[in-house]
Formats: structure tokens, C-alpha cells, sequence
């Protein structure tokens, strides 16, 4: 008998199998194996239950340690360093009790780990599921598994279908869809379990602090809401305010329809941020028998904003305000070598169990397409929820059909409504023309004011007056001339480059993304109180001061863009309304001096045949409608570049779905941008510190997302070649943070220069 044997006879039996050890040598606080398998699919059957899953996923929480059932693997949790498949055995398992279904439970089980894989070769000489299904048990395969499973695992005769609501052209879509979800289940109910088994060694079960229920966030949304209703008993009733109620109460009483697809088109000004919350409450709450509704999901198109919308709800909510979690992926915690580090921050990032979230539009729809566990782990918990897509319009060209397959997917199977919201509504429906376009997408804003006008007619705010080509020396002129003026433009240089040319005038200013999220506040704090004093205020910036910036200038210069740029910009003009139309315009130029890359230039020819083609306001929803079609129309097959619906499709007969290659193919953003951290104040400098020596980082690197700034990752290597960046703590953190120590490379106009940092004075180096 060797050792093994032994230790098994006089420890633990020969058919007992753990799951993880504990601390004691006689195994009496080791988790058994069958507590874990069995545990594991308790919580995933509960997890999917919502979307009809829990079969599925309980048979994945049973099945995904099955390969823990074998001498290797104890051996293993008794210090020997042979790796041991175990995950494997649990999907062979699945594929020969349950045929083809079984393989969806397969990709699940045998990826629990490592990620979701391609079902078959694809030429790239990775480890497939296939191959994976092919091992045997025995010695030159997988451990020959001990027959007690049989005994301690009870598994169904049968797994029917997914009872999905079916698309006529997209069932592989929806199964391999149904399959992250599953998974999603399964990686957050096998994390879950084995963290309260290990919380409970240490003695550390806590109870985590209930989230308020939605009724006590609406309750209190409403009567914040009321109470500034009622302020405006005085006014005129037809100002601003009034209508911005009107649209609000509208929206409210269109929370009864039933769940599913909606757009809320309101021009720029009219409130969408508050109505949209409120709708989707009320909506809710409306619908909790049918559709258990648990949470609001709110995405919004870029990361520079996710702070400025979070707090508008925290400060709703009041003494709720931990209702609202924010996340976008500044920080990939994969990266963390400690694993108390990697944990505590990777739990942050993971779980979206929150009453409200709050995150960008890439966080959440890559997490839709992930192969990763810890971005899939969430999934589960966007079932039962309404989302509301701010910008809707902004959702990127070369991935429009699948996101519109994953949103169409969400309200058809997984108990969501979505809702469309912006003020430049894409025309995406079947009914405008879009062809296997959303049906059914019900508006719930009013079509008309109380004075009878249509809702863009009274919310009309500005001119738009196409004005031809402007060299940089004539645009000089321009802000010469003009006091209180915005000029937009396409890229970072070319704004710079003219904020050079003018930075001699009173109230010359500078916007870039290159400046962290502190530093543009700061920017935009002084910009409108110059506005309101009626100071000089010059601004350049870059589009990023369309996304939902409050600033409300007399004038605004855009370069030529798509429509949908030029009405976001629009609304920076006389957002208020305060200024006659006749004084608030907005000019659209062509730049011979900086040309626009080839993207930017078709969206700009798609606005010049509107210009063209179009008797009236470039804004009104006729004109936007026709920029929609032709931009759609042109695009055709570069509306999913990558086929990634035609690969679902063609992997449908056998099952062997792509999933890395998807995950691979599905990337909303083609530069990979990596985060440094800016020392910009004594705020920085705290958090820094902090992060040095905390046990748990995932709040201080939430914390420290305001003084990020994301750059090229060949950006980011010049950096490092140069000096001019270091780790924080990478004993304890590894690659995770980068700090900037050469204060030459970040200044009060420019933000962060990263493209030429070769010369580093010692003395401008920050101290570690």
C-alpha cells in the first residue's frame, strides 16, 4: 500500500473526496466534495431560476468538480504539486447522460476555471472543448474517477431544451447566449460557496448589509421629484421646467405597458436623466409579479461621464445613496498576484448585485460577449432588470447587429426591458426601415407639448448653419470675435493645436481626455461660472464634452461629424433656453488642415446628403431618421464586421460554438488603452498611500478612477521605456497600478504628454 492509500485508510475513507482543505491534519474542517457539489447547485439552480434555467444550472453546479472524485486530486489538497484536471471529467459526464444539450453544460463545466472555449479547432492551435471530450480516464488521460459519485450526486434522466421564446433567424445566437448565462450561474455559485467555506475558517461569516428594496428608492426619486413640481406652480407654464414635467409625468404613466422594448426621444434639455429613472422604477415595481424586476441598470456611453450620472442618482436617493455601485474596467484585477489583493478587488468588479448599477456601455456589453469568468460571473444578475441605454446612438457601427441581437435577446428571454434613450433616436426598428430591426419598440415621451407644438418644435434651442471649410487661422478669428464660444473638433492634436493659437485671449480654455476625471471637473467648474458671470469663456475641446456635459454656451463651432455628433453638440448651445434663437447658433465647418479619419469622414458625407436632401431643421426627427438610414444602408454587412452572428449560426448543427473566438472578435474599442494614475492632489496622494498597505483595494481603486487617465498601450510603453511611470506596491499589487513620477508630463493645459517623454528631469521625479 503506498502512502496514499494508506493516509486513505487511516484518515480519511476511502470514499470520502473534499473539495478544499481546511486547517485540522484528521480533515474535520475540510469542505467534503459532495457538500460542495451539492451546495454549488443549490445557489446556481436559485440564480437561474429567474430566466428559467435553474435545470440547467443546477446540473452545472453538480457536475463542475466532478473530477475531484479521484486518489490525484486528494493528494493534491495534501500538498502534492501534480495538477489535476478536474473539470473535464464533469463535462464528459454531461455530453454522455444528455447527448447534445449536455454539450451547452459541458462548455460551462469544463471552463469553470479557465474560461468558455471554442467548441471545435479552429486553426489556432488552442485546446478546444472537443479535444477536452475526447481524454479518457486512465494513465495517459484523465484520473479514473472512484463510482461513490453515483451515489452522492443525484442527476435527471432527462434536460429538456431551453424553453426560449424563439428569433426566426438567430437560434444559435440564443443558445450560446442561454450558455453564458449558465455559466454565469455557475461561476458565481462555485465563488460563492467556496468563499463562505473559507470565511468560515477564519471566523469571518459577516452578513452583508441589505440593499434598500426599489419601492424605497422610488419613494424617495418621487418626492424629490414632487417637491421641485411644485416649486414651479409660479412660473410660466411654459418655460423649461414645465415642460421637462411634462415629459416626466408622461413617461411615468407609460410604466404600466407591458415589459420589452422602448425608446425615450427627448431633445437635449428635456430631462432625460431623471425621467428615465423614474420610468424605470415605476416600471418595475408595476411589474414585479411577472417579472421580478431587481434592479436598474444604467449604461452610458463613455467612462468620463459614469461618475457625473452616478451622483445625480446618489443625491436622489439621499440616505440610499449605497444603492448606486459604478463600475467600468480601468483596473483588470486578473493582473493581482496576491490573492487576498486579487479577491477583494475582484469581487468589486464581479458581482452586480446592486438595487441600482451604474456602468459603461463597454463593460456591459463585452461582459455579454465574454469567455472570461470573472467578467461572466455577472450575468446572471442583468436578468430581471431594466436598462436603460443612455446615448443610444453612440452603440459603435461595426458591432450594431449582435448588440442589437444581445439587447433583443434580454427582453425577449431573461425578463428585461430596455429602454432606447436619447435625443438622436437611431433608427433601429423594422418599421424605419432597419431590416430584422427591433419590433414592438413602444416611445413612452409625449409627441407633443401642452402648447400643442410638437416636443422637438418647443424644445428648439439653436440654428444649425452649415458654413463651409475654415482654416485654423480663420477659426482664430472666429474666437477672436466671439466672447463665450465652444469649439469641438475630432481629435486631441488638433485641439490642442488651436487652444495654442488662441491661448493668448481672455478665457482661453482647454478640454482633453488626456486630463483626469478630477482635472476636467475643475476645468468645467470654472467654465460655467465664467459662463454665468458672463466672462470670457473660450473653450477647445474634443467630443468628449458632448457626452452629457451641463455647459450651456451662446455659440458652438463643430467640425464636421456625423448628425447625431452635431445635435449632441448642438446641445451645449443655449441649453436652457434663455437666449433667443436668433443668438444661439451652432456652425458646422470643414477642416482642410486636419483631415478626419475614414469612419468620422463617411458619417460626415452620410450628414452632407442630409444637408443636401433636407428642406428643414437639421434636427428635427425626419432629418435624424434620414441620416440613420443612409448611415445603416452604406454600412450593410460592416454592421457586424466581424460575422460574429453568421459563426453562431454556422456552429449552430454540432453545438461547438466559438466562444473565445467571440470574445476575441466582440471589442467595442480596437486600441487597448491602459490606465495610469495621475498625482493631481493631496486627495491622489492619500489614496496612493492607502493602497500601499490596504488589506482590501477594491474601494481605493474605485476611489482612484477619478484621477485616471487611459492612453495607447504604446503610449504607456513609451512611458515605461522612459522612466517616467512605476508600480505602486508590486510586491502586493504586481502590474495592477501605474503611477506617473515625471511631473513635466502632466500640466494644467494639456493633461498627460505621452508621446515624446524621453527627457526626465530627477528632479521633477515623484518619490515613491
Amino acid at each position: 500500500m503506498d502512502d496514499l492509500d494508506k493516509n486513505n485508510s487511516e484518515g480519511m475513507s476511502a470514499k470520502t473526496y473534499y473539495a478544499h482543505s481546511g486547517d485540522c491534519p484528521d480533515f474535520a474542517d475540510w469542505q467534503m466534495l459532495s457538500n460542495h457539489l451539492n451546495g454549488v447547485g443549490i445557489l446556481a439552480e436559485g440564480f437561474a431560476q429567474i430566466f428559467g434555467g435553474q435545470d440547467f444550472a443546477k446540473h452545472a453546479g453538480l457536475l463542475h468538480d466532478l473530477g475531484k472524485y479521484c486518489v490525484e486530486f486528494m493528494a493534491r489538497l495534501q500538498g502534492s504539486t501534480q495538477r489535476v484536471d478536474h473539470a473535464t471529467a464533469g463535462a464528459k459526464v454531461a455530453v454522455e447522460k444528455w447527448s447534445g444539450i449536455g454539450k451547452l453544460l459541458a462548455f460551462c463545466i469544463a471552463g469553470h476555471h479557465t474560461g468558455l472555449a471554442n467548441g471545435a479547432d479552429d486553426g489556432q492551435n488552442r485546446s478546444t472543448l472537443n479535444d477536452r471530450l475526447q481524454l479518457h480516464h486512465g494513465k495517459s488521460g484523465l484520473p479514473v474517477l472512484d463510482e461513490v459519485w453515483k451515489q452522492e450526486i443525484q442527476l435527471a434522466e432527462i434536460l429538456k431544451y431551453p424553453d426560449l421564446k424563439p428569433h426566426p433567424s438567430q437560434q444559435g445566437f440564443q443558445l450560446a447566449f442561454f450558455t453564458r448565462m449558465i455559466f454565469s450561474c455557475l461561476i458565481d455559485a462555485d465563488r460563492t460557496d467556496t468563499s463562505k467555506y473559507y470565511d468560515g475558517l477564519k471566523g469571518a461569516e459577516i452578513e452583508a448589509k441589505p440593499y434598500p428594496s426599489l419601492f424605497q428608492l422610488k419613494a424617495k426619486l418621487f418626492d424629490k421629484l414632487e417637491a421641485f413640481g411644485q416649486s414651479l406652480e409660479e412660473q410660466d407654464v411654459n418655460s423649461i421646467n414645465h415642460l421637462r414635467q411634462h415629459i416626466l409625468q408622461h413617461s411615468i404613466a407609460q410604466a404600466k405597458l407591458e415589459p420589452g422594448l422602448f425608446s425615450l426621444t427627448v431633445p437635449t434639455g428635456g430631462g432625460k436623466t431623471y425621467t428615465s429613472m423614474a420610468f424605470a422604477l415605476e416600471h418595475a415595481i408595476s411589474h414585479q409579479a411577472s417579472h421580478k424586476f431587481r434592479r436598474i441598470i444604467y449604461v452610458i456611453p463613455f467612462t468620463s461621464i459614469i461618475e457625473q450620472n452616478s451622483k445625480v442618482f446618489k443625491d436622489a436617493f439621499e440616505e440610499y445613496a449605497d444603492a448606486v455601485i459604478e463600475h467600468h474596467s480601468a483596473f483588470d484585477a486578473t493582473m493581482l498576484p496576491s490573492k487576498d489583493a486579487k479577491d477583494t478587488l475582484k469581487q468589486a468588479m464581479e458581482t452586480w448585485d446592486a438595487p441600482v448599477v451604474v456602468t459603461t456601455a463597454v463593460q456591459f456589453f463585452e461582459s455579454l460577449f465574454s469567455d472570461k469568468p470573472s467578467q461572466c460571473r455577472k450575468l446572471h444578475n442583468i436578468a430581471g432588470s431594466v436598462i436603460i441605454l443612455d446615448e443610444a446612438q453612440t452603440l459603435p457601427l461595426h458591432l450594431l447587429r449582435p448588440t442589437m441581437a444581445a439587447i433583443d435577446e434580454l427582453a425577449r428571454n431573461f425578463k428585461c426591458s430596455v429602454v432606447l434613450c436619447t435625443a438622436t433616436q437611431p433608427a433601429l426598428d423594422k418599421e424605419k426601415g432597419f431590416i430584422n430591426g427591433f419590433e414592438n419598440v413602444r416611445e413612452i415621451s409625449p409627441r407633443h407639448a401642452p402648447s400643442g407644438q410638437t416636443l422637438f418644435e418647443a424644445l428648439k434651442r439653436v440654428h444649425i448653419k452649415p458654413i463651409g471649410v475654415k482654416k485654423d487661422d480663420e477659426l482664430v478669428q472666429d474666437l477672436t470675435a466671439h466672447e463665450q464660444v465652444l469649439v469641438i473638433v475630432n481629435n486631441r492634436r488638433h485641439a490642442r493645436g488651436l487652444y495654442e493659437k488662441i491661448q493668448h485671449l481672455q478665457g482661453a480654455t482647454h478640454l482633453t481626455t488626456l486630463m483626469c476625471a478630477k482635472h476636467r471637473s475643475q476645468v468645467l467648474e470654472k467654465v460655467r461660472a465664467d459662463l454665468k458671470a458672463g466672462k470670457p469663456c473660450r473653450l477647445i475641446s474634443t467630443s468628449l464634452i458632448e457626452a452629457g456635459v451641463d455647459v450651456d454656451f451662446p455659440c458652438v463651432m463643430r467640425a464636421e461629424a456625423g448628425l447625431d455628433s452635431i445635435a449632441q453638440a448642438a446641445g451645449r448651445c443655449n441649453r436652457e433656453g434663455k437666449r433667443p434663437l436668433d443668438r444661439s447658433e451652432v456652425f458646422v465647418f470643414q477642416s482642410p488642415d486636419w483631415k478626419a479619419p475614414p469612419e468620422l469622414e463617411q458619417l460626415a458625407g452620410n450628414m452632407r446628403e442630409v444637408v443636401r436632401k433636407h428642406q428643414g431643421d437639421l434636427l428635427a426627427p425626419e432629418a435624424l431618421t434620414m441620416y440613420f438610414q443612409g448611415v445603416y444602408w452604406s454600412k450593410g454587412k460592416e454592421l457586424d464586421s466581424k460575422n460574429i452572428l453568421e459563426s453562431h449560426h454556422n456552429h449552430l448543427p454540432k453545438l461547438s460554438f466559438p466562444f473565445q473566438n467571440i470574445a476575441r472578435d466582440y471589442s467595442m474599442i480596437d486600441a487597448h488603452l491602459k490606465p495610469v494614475i495621475i498625482l493631481f492632489d493631496e486627495g491622489a496622494a492619500t489614496l496612493i498611500e492607502s493602497l500601499k498597505f490596504a488589506e482590501s483595494v477594491g474601494g481605493i481603486a474605485r476611489q482612484l478612477q477619478r484621477y485616471l487617465v487611459q492612453i495607447p498601450e504604446k503610449g504607456f510603453k513609451e512611458l515605461h521605456k522612459a522612466g517616467a511611470i512605476q508600480t505602486i506596491a508590486p510586491e502586493r499589487l504586481g502590474d495592477q497600478f501605474w503611477m506617473l513620477i515625471n511631473k513635466d508630463l502632466y500640466n494644467d493645459v494639456a493633461g498627460l504628454s505621452w508621446e515624446n517623454p524621453t527627457y526626465i528631469k530627477s528632479e521633477n521625479l515623484v518619490c515613491s
